[in-house]
């Protein structure tokens, strides 16, 4: 019980489509992220570390992720450590920041069930009928 492993350290999957998605934001971006999702032996929720170099402060940098997440209600950035119980059965993203030197670590915690592709059905059918995020169309993952 309660085994927890780093799972395709530095060869993970998405590491291009996060590379891409953060160069159309940024052209500038260099990219040179370690994206790293721990796994273990619970039902539902992923947590991921990644880990850049920036030379920008704490505070800038929350001030960056709260205006850049501002209006996205399930998004929501933490001061406090985050932990998987947060957001099972829910859709939020938790994320949390810590800086040492010049390293960068971002935090961050789903229920990879409720995101996932039955997650965004619901969440893209919402945006295209002009629903409210919060108050549209709901529903509850069940399996057998």
């Amino acid at each position: 019980m309660n085994n927890i492993q780093a799972y395709k350290t530095l060869t993970h999957q998405h590491v291009k489509e996060i590379t891409q998605s953060l160069q159309h934001l940024q052209p500038s971006f260099s990219p040179n992220i370690n994206f790293v999702p721990w796994r273990g032996d619970f039902t539902r929720g992923i947590f991921i570390s990644s880990q850049i170099h920036c030379d920008r402060s704490l505070e800038e940098l929350t001030q960056l992720y709260g205006d850049f997440y501002r209006d996205q209600p399930f998004t929501i950035l933490s001061k406090e450590p985050i932990f998987l119980k947060q957001v099972v059965n829910t859709n939020k993203c938790l994320i949390q920041l810590e800086k040492a030197g010049n390293m960068l670590v971002i935090h961050s915690v789903i229920d990879n069930l409720l995101k996932g592709a039955s997650g965004q059905a619901v969440h893209n059918m919402n945006l295209l009928f002009g629903m409210d995020e919060k108050t549209g169309l709901k529903f509850k993952a069940s399996f057998f």
